[in-house]
């Protein structure tokens, strides 16, 4: 009897070791697949209920558990959850009773970092009313565009973004827009302040029936920019890599969220004795690179990054719960049985898909970079874009593998190696990433083409030796009998465009390039990028010191490389 209970237990024993040998990240996959399938059940049985049970209930219950600990830091203020509660609760008073607002409407907001930041959503979602968040960095044409595509009647501004508001004044005006400060009082003519409304509301809790008609398919947030949010959260007007780790430590922050270029930023700051002095254990994100995330464990400790992959209107993404330097996911197979995605094969000079002899896409093989596609189901719906029936268009691929099917098109180029995990590559198309932000190359060239002596112009990103993403460069054409204007065009780019956006470098063409199906050519020009050793056409640099563009010189493209010359 002995032999054969020391048998069974060798075998109990033995099997999860020959497991993990054949299979080593077996465990982590069905640990990580179970969760999910937990959350969604978990949000299937909120979507059933009535009311729905969306994040605004979550802060609800936890205001109600724990109503004086910390919820917001900023500065050296210290908002409570009660405090945000009660303020919240004001702020949805104010915007029915005396903006007249009700629910399934939606209101922009134009702030920049800052607690009033969360209390007005959360006003606005007990209201049962949409957020549509405004880049504070956008202005005249493109904040209008932004403005527009949300449909919102209400404005909610920061005082100190006067001059832009004032600039898009007339047209909101002519259009019946409502703007506010978020202030007690206002000096611009049109606009009246919200604050001192908000001040004379009640601070009573609001009925449900207020937002009764809210589902989870009813728009909640319109997002035009990158962003993550937190629980105690601590803000900051402006990221700071020399305060950084004091504010941590300050504040004992033990998570912190990234782009890859803010954990860049920390290892390029200057050492400290008191480097891994904090209490972060953990940080989320994703733009990390592999080189980034070595050292940055390296210099800070052991902290554990979860790097994912993710897009605001997309219907798929990646979690690196393996914690794999440099990867963005990994493909679990129990997961693939659920969601339908693949990378294919794509042309990045004709800008599309490759199909076969059949019309039908054709899968890459591992280790080669692809085109990342998710089949549109219920499980994973694509809503598209507000006020962009075209764009939502675009995104969506149809007879990729028989006729009929449906995907969505991430616009990204992603690759899977041999053991199944999943690395980002690249943007393609029309969209590429610079300091954290997306830049739409049709919107700056629009821009850029407003200019009196420029004919025609093609925008593209460009690859910076020891920084994340691609930094914007133009090719321009000149109009006959006009001469190139640095001065004129930095201003012209400063005034209409944020500074992420603005082309740094400029390549003056005799002719531009198209594609059989005229399209700009970009592949070429983004490879050769901007060294004026080996491009022979005039080239530019944008001194943001001297306010022009100024010829690119060894000199400054030595220092783009050598990292003194900071971009």
């Amino acid at each position: 009897m002995l032999p054969v209970i020391y048998a069974v237990l060798a075998g109990v024993l033995l099997v999860p070791l020959l497991v993990n040998l054949c299979s080593p990240y077996f465990f982590q996959d069905v640990s990580y697949f179970l969760r999910l399938a937990r959350m969604a059940r978990q949000v299937r049985s909120y979507g059933q209920r009535r009311p729905v049970r969306t994040i605004l209930h979550a802060f609800l219950e936890r205001a109600h558990q724990s109503p004086h600990k910390p919820f917001l830091i900023f500065r050296d203020q210290t908002l409570s959850y009660v405090q945000v509660d009660r303020r919240s609760n004001q702020v949805a008073r104010a915007l029915r009773d005396r903006l007249g607002l009700r629910q399934g409407e939606c209101v922009a907001i134009f702030l920049g970092n800052e607690p009033a930041y969360v209390w007005l959503w959360l006003g606005l979602a007990k209201l049962g009313c949409a957020m549509a968040c405004l880049n504070c960095n956008i202005r005249g044409k493109s904040l209008l565009h932004c403005f527009q595509c949300c449909g919102a009647k209400v404005l909610l501004a920061s005082p100190e973004l006067h001059e832009a508001v004032e600039e898009v004044l007339p047209s909101l005006k002519k259009d019946g827009v409502a703007i506010y400060y978020v202030s007690r009082s206002s000096n611009t003519d049109g606009v009246d302040s919200f604050l001192d409304k908000v001040d004379e509301v009640s601070t009573e809790s609001i009925p449900e029936s207020w937002r009764s008609e809210v589902t989870f398919s009813t728009p909640a947030v319109y997002i035009y920019t990158s962003g993550t949010t937190g629980a105690t959260v601590v803000l900051r007007s402006k990221f700071s890599a020399s305060q950084f780790w004091d504010d941590c430590r300050k504040y004992n922050v033990t998570v912190i969220q990234y782009i890859g270029e803010l954990l860049r930023y920390l290892c390029n700051s200057p050492q400290k004795p008191n480097d891994r002095d904090h209490k972060v254990r953990m940080a989320l994100g994703n733009g990390l690179r592999g080189d980034v995330w070595r050292e940055f464990i390296k210099r800070f400790g052991d902290i554990h990054i979860y790097e994912f992959y993710a897009s605001t209107e997309g219907n798929i993404g990646f979690m690196n719960y393996t914690r794999k330097v440099g990867a963005v996911g990994r493909v679990n197979y129990l997961l693939r049985k659920v969601i339908t995605y693949e990378l294919i094969k794509y042309d990045v000079e004709k800008d599309e898909p490759v199909r076969d002899g059949n019309g039908y896409c054709i899968k890459v093989p591992k280790g080669e970079v692809g085109l990342l596609v998710c089949r549109i189901t219920q499980l994973t719906p694509f809503s598209g874009y507000a006020g962009g029936k075209s764009q939502t268009e675009k995104k969506k691929l149809r007879d990729v593998f028989k006729k009929g099917d449906l995907y969505f098109n991430s616009g990204d180029l992603l690759m899977m190696d041999h053991e199944n995990f999943i690395y980002f590559h690249d943007r393609v198309g029309d969209t590429f990433r610079w300091k954290g932000e997306n830049v739409a190359t049709t919107e700056v060239a629009d821009i850029v083409g407003l200019v009196d002596f420029v004919q025609e112009v093609n925008v593209y990103g460009v690859s910076v030796p020891g920084h994340e993403g691609r930094i914007g460069m133009a090719s321009i054409k000149m109009k006959e009998d006009h001469e190139f204007d640095g001065r004129k065009l930095f201003k012209h780019v400063a005034d209409y465009l944020p500074n992420y956006a603005r082309p740094r470098f400029l390549r003056i063409q005799d002719t531009i390039e198209i594609t059989g199906t005229f399209k700009h050519r970009k592949v070429t020009l983004m490879e050769e990028g901007f060294n004026p050793a080996v491009i022979k056409d005039a080239l530019y640099f944008l001194d943001d010191k001297a306010e022009m563009y100024v010829p690119m010189t060894e000199h400054i493209y030595n220092a783009i490389n050598d990292k003194t010359l900071k971009l």
